[in-house]
């Protein structure tokens, strides 16, 4: 006798606060700040000493406006305090923690009560729910686990959806394909980069990423564009939404984007006030629409407050729409600790990303090199051409994207135009940019 399987729909009711009015979330934020404030200077001598060198005081936030008196935290607090000054909690109140792998200096060590452990899946678990992801799938998770907060975070998430988890971590990327194909996931969680290297794998084996069972990915850990949007959703025929998060704030699951509207990471203001400042003048707060450098303060975080913490991600605040009460994140268009000067002029990896792959030929596998021959710096974009590119086509292409950069970005630089599979690929969060003037 042969048998059908037939998919039961799970309940997946919205959590109270997701569907709250404007209002009714700045009033929330006003009552929660105040509470942190006065938490975090009571138990975190680091903001005591801050707070106190600024003469300002908890008690001076009378509304939201005021938060701009309060100094900022940066990631060199959190180096300064290693590992555990910044915690506001005592050890035995600590159930998890997590750290940056501190490539550029110390580690930066983040801490979690189980209250706190809660709170992050479920914001997870509403970043999940918005882009499409449904109780009762299979969740393929390439996050990487560890210290790093993407795995753990996006399983607990997972798991506090309704859920069935497959841990896949990073790396492997040949498992990762048999995995795909035998466990037949509806969703895969990674980044945008490392789902890339999946399907340009999958296609060197002769297989289609378009017929895998993968409806649904979440992708994040790093800046990426609507054009990388479009070239994944077309490999694998599948819906692309961003998820956004750092680990000094929380991990994955600040922010998350709809599947329906795909407009931008929703952020659980219940839960964060966000603000954006001038890049280049920290003391200007900037209105909503306006392109600038992401703070956030944290409102419910018992073992590690962070109060105005510098993202150093640079977007802008937008009306919610999937959420209306809750603000949009515009796309991240970079970092300003890895803007490009040359020359003078502001550069990122992800303008050439844009660029790159609307030009016929080339595939977003690049990166980028400084040098500095004489006394002037130069870069160059090295960039695979696609499988059905021609040597002419390419150089043709090459020529073009040259031409664009210098339109679009103001500079000149050498392009390379390599063969596919040249380049390094990616086994989570991916290096663009390799400065190599000092060597």
């Amino acid at each position: 006798m042969t048998q059908t399987s037939t998919r039961i729909e799970l309940p997946n009711p919205l959590d109270p606060e997701e569907t709250m009015s404007r209002d009714q979330i700045e009033s929330i934020q006003l009552a929660r700040l105040q509470e942190t404030l006065a938490y975090a200077y009571d138990r975190v001598p680091l903001y005591k000493e801050k707070y106190d060198g600024a003469g300002v005081h908890p008690s001076d936030l009378k509304e939201l406006a005021d938060l701009a008196k309060f100094p900022f935290t940066e990631k060199e607090d959190l180096r300064k305090t290693y590992p555990f000054g910044m915690f506001a909690v005592p050890q035995h109140e600590v159930a998890r923690i997590h750290a940056s792998s501190g490539t550029t200096g110390r580690a930066t060590v983040v801490g979690y009560t189980q209250q706190d452990l809660d709170d992050w899946a479920k914001m997870g678990a509403r970043c999940l729910r918005l882009s499409g992801v449904k109780p009762g799938w299979k969740v393929h998770n390439a996050y990487g686990y560890g210290l790093f907060t993407g795995g753990l975070g996006a399983h607990a998430a997972a798991e506090r959806l309704g859920t069935t988890v497959i841990p896949m971590s990073g790396g492997q990327t040949e498992k990762q394909i048999t995995m795909i194909n035998d466990f037949e996931p509806d969703a895969i969680l990674c980044t945008p980069t490392y789902l890339l290297t999946i399907g340009d794998a999958m296609q060197r084996q002769g297989l289609d990423p378009r017929k895998t069972s993968l409806k649904t990915a979440v992708l994040g850990a790093e800046p990426w564009t609507e054009e990388m949007r479009h070239e994944l959703e077309v490999m694998f025929n599948i819906d692309a939404c961003d998820i956004y998060g750092l680990s000094e704030v929380m991990g994955p699951g600040v922010a998350g984007e709809s599947n329906e509207t795909k407009d931008g990471s929703h952020i659980w203001e219940d839960h964060f006030r966000p603000e954006i400042i001038d890049a280049f003048d920290e003391t200007k707060v900037l209105g909503d629409g306006e392109h600038g450098e992401l703070v956030f303060t944290s409102l419910t975080k018992q073992a590690l407050p962070i109060i105005r913490y510098r993202t150093h991600d640079l977007t802008r605040l937008l009306p919610g729409t999937a959420r209306p009460g809750h603000r949009r994140m515009g796309r991240i268009t970079g970092r300003s600790d890895d803007m490009i000067i040359l020359r003078g002029v502001n550069l990122f990896p992800s303008q050439i990303e844009e660029i790159a792959l609307r030009i016929d030929g080339l595939s977003p596998h690049f990166q980028l090199e400084i040098t500095r021959p004489g006394r002037m710096d130069q870069l160059a974009v090295k960039i695979e051409r696609r499988e059905d590119c021609t040597s002419d086509r390419a150089e043709a292409a090459g020529k073009e994207l040259a031409q664009q950069i210098k339109i679009h970005v103001g500079s000149s630089c050498a392009i390379q135009v390599v063969d596919p599979g040249t380049l390094a690929r990616s086994s989570g969060k991916l290096r663009r940019i390799y400065d190599l003037r000092n060597k």
